[in-house]
């Protein structure tokens, strides 16, 4: 462990465990509390449903109730309220972001909505600017090397979103928010059922004037003082029919929006974004002990420049990714076997001349086996990938955990990860580098995990070193050496009234190759040091609740001459439930007015308020 983690680690399992400071134990903790946790039922973790206290890996569900909450935010602000996820933009909603999932980079974090791979692969990392809110039931999100499960690109962990689901009955839903900067949303859509078929369908429209993306200090004269504003439209669908025990499910997500972004003054900058994933499967039991399923999906990411005061960006730039997979699920004495074959195939187009190379396919096989005996639980992957252009990668994990007493339970594990080269890397004119290698990390986790009814502590320890990491910026080349380690801790509870969540996150993530112009230097955007805290009370049919986010600096380039002071933000709310079926929610974000960047010249939201009117018949 390095002086860099050991020095932190002291406040860390403070945080992590408050009862030790204060005097408090465990068991009186729990007493206070008169509610459980619900036994929350997780996929991404295993690609097997499994409770989340079974996990061996840290991971977080977002309720849809936490989304409802997060009026005005985006995608990437509200997973970046969660520990060990950090985020930064061009702007605000409608505008390029980026999440980084314990330090690593965006492209080292997998993004699947309801199991379909979905991003760019130019850039060669997940698109989260135009996924609608609306659309989603849940997040989960799973930390720590994942290749041996997904292949490329899971070597910070996956993020999974799951799209709204069906239910007997017939049950609408009418939603619409007015906020600062004239911002509207109108929502509708209803979950349906009847034997055995269900489903559910939602539309959404959401606009904003938005403010300037840009101020005076943003590179290359592409500042203009105009508001840049986003306006969006999406439907979400989902189908499902039970067949005696099998299933067959269909879904759809697909968005349009219009960003208004600055390139420099004397042009309305402005382009379309398109999101559309589709998927159908078909689910059932073989055997008593063998549960097969098979998938065919379809994702498509646009960015089409409709004007710009630069002639040559004008033009779709799209990457269309295939995916066939047949998956495995069979219990044995040892736990429940994971078998899967899978294959992606990824399409792109840019304006102008095409990249040299346009497309390229993936074969992956992968076996798995997780489980439990006693106060022992244990997870193995392994996995074979096949890529078209860069030839075989094997990568795999090894986890184990230990229950050390009632409630506290040990954990280790150790994986290995890669991420191939985007097409923009490789391929774009007086960009990229046809000579680049794919990335292979190496991590290594330990961590601690206490939970007592409703109180959750977890600290963890991760060391993860990068071999042959692609620099940013034009001409990339691989370089032979990056490492990331920090501590992680966090606490959720629920005590009567209150519930409650925090974190905080030290890690140091640095360029280790010795002899080079930014040995030591830390990675490009990231923070080091970074807490959260979130408080709800709950009575009756009012809630009231805040969240304070307080993140240190950042450097914008890799030789760290460019500093980004830190920030703290507090998001405060209320919701009132004044009648049967409906809702009265406020929000204001920001409500300190502080003004901060993420990114160099880009601005963020400052002080916004929004009203939400729900009606959802029980």
């Amino acid at each position: 462990m390095s002086l860099f983690v050991r020095a932190r680690a002291r406040s860390a399992v403070a945080a992590a465990f408050p009862f030790l400071g204060l005097g408090v134990s465990p068991i009186a903790l729990a007493q206070v509390s008169t509610a459980s946790p619900a036994e929350t039922v997780v996929v991404t973790a295993t690609r097997t449903p499994q409770r989340v206290d079974q996990a061996l890996a840290q991971v977080t569900v977002i309720s849809r109730a936490r989304i409802e909450a997060a009026s005005g935010r985006t995608l990437a602000e509200l997973l970046a309220s969660e520990s060990g996820v950090q985020s930064w933009s061009n702007g605000g909603l409608g505008k390029n972001a980026s999440v980084s999932l314990r330090g690593l980079e965006s492209r080292h974090s997998l993004l699947l909505i309801d199991g379909v791979r979905y991003g760019s692969a130019t850039l060669g990392t997940p698109s989260w600017d135009n996924i609608p809110l609306d659309a989603i039931e849940r997040i989960e999100i799973v930390r720590g090397p994942m290749s041996g499960l997904y292949g490329s690109d899971a070597v910070g962990g996956v993020i999974q979103i799951f799209t709204r689901r069906g239910q007997q009955g017939f049950h609408p839903e009418l939603a619409a928010t007015l906020g600062s900067r004239s911002y509207g949303v109108l929502a509708a859509g209803a979950r349906f059922g009847s034997g055995a078929f269900d489903g559910s369908l939602r539309l959404q429209h959401r606009r904003t004037d938005g403010f300037s993306g840009t101020n005076p200090r943003v590179p290359f004269g592409n500042y203009d003082p105009d508001d840049d504003g986003f306006d969006q439209t999406s439907v979400t669908g989902r189908a499902g029919l039970r067949l005696g025990d099998w299933r067959a499910d269909a879904t759809l997500l697909k968005a349009e929006g219009k960003t208004h972004y600055d390139d420099g003054p004397g042009a309305d900058t402005r382009a379309k974004l398109r999101t559309e994933v589709i998927s159908a499967q078909l689910a059932g039991p073989v055997t008593g002990a063998w549960r097969t399923s098979l998938k065919a999906s379809r994702s498509r990411d646009d960015f089409d420049t409709l004007a710009s005061t630069r002639a040559s960006n004008l033009g779709n730039i799209g990457t269309t990714q295939t995916q066939l997979g047949w998956e495995n699920q069979i219990a044995t004495p040892l736990g429940t076997a994971l078998v899967l074959a899978e294959r992606v195939q990824q399409e792109v187009e840019r304006p102008g001349t095409p990249f040299a190379v346009s497309e390229r396919s993936v074969t992956g096989l992968a076996l798995g086996l997780n489980g439990e005996a006693g106060a022992h639980g244990w997870q193995a992957n392994l996995r074979r990938d096949r890529n078209s252009q860069f030839g075989g990668q094997t990568t795999g994990s090894l986890g184990y955990g230990y229950e050390l007493a009632p409630g506290l339970r040990a954990t280790a594990s150790f994986g290995t990860s890669f991420v191939a080269p985007s097409f923009n890397q490789l391929y774009f004119p007086g960009f990229g580098n046809p000579n680049l290698l794919p990335e292979e990390g190496r991590q290594r986790e330990v961590g601690l995990v206490w939970r007592s009814g409703p109180v959750t502590s977890r600290v963890a320890y991760f060391d993860n070193r990068i071999r042959g990491y692609i620099s940013s910026g034009p001409l990339p080349t691989n370089i032979p050496r990056v490492k990331v380690d920090g501590i992680s801790a966090s606490v959720d509870a629920v005590l009567g009234a209150w519930t409650l969540a925090g974190s905080i996150d030290s890690i140091q993530p640095v360029n280790a190759t010795e002899g080079t112009a930014n040995f030591g230097r830390i990675l490009p955007r990231r923070v080091q040091d970074s807490g959260r805290l979130a408080v709800d009370w709950r009575s009756g049919g009012i809630t009231l609740g805040g969240s304070l986010q307080a993140f240190g600096e950042r450097f914008d380039n890799a030789n760290n001459s460019t500093r980004l002071g830190g920030f703290a933000t507090l998001d405060l709310r209320a919701e009132w439930a004044f009648a049967r079926d409906w809702v009265l929610a406020a929000k204001l974000n920001n409500a300190l007015g502080k003004t901060y960047e993420t990114v160099f010249g880009y601005n963020q939201p400052g002080r916004e308020g929004f009203v939400t009117l729900r009606w959802a018949p029980r």
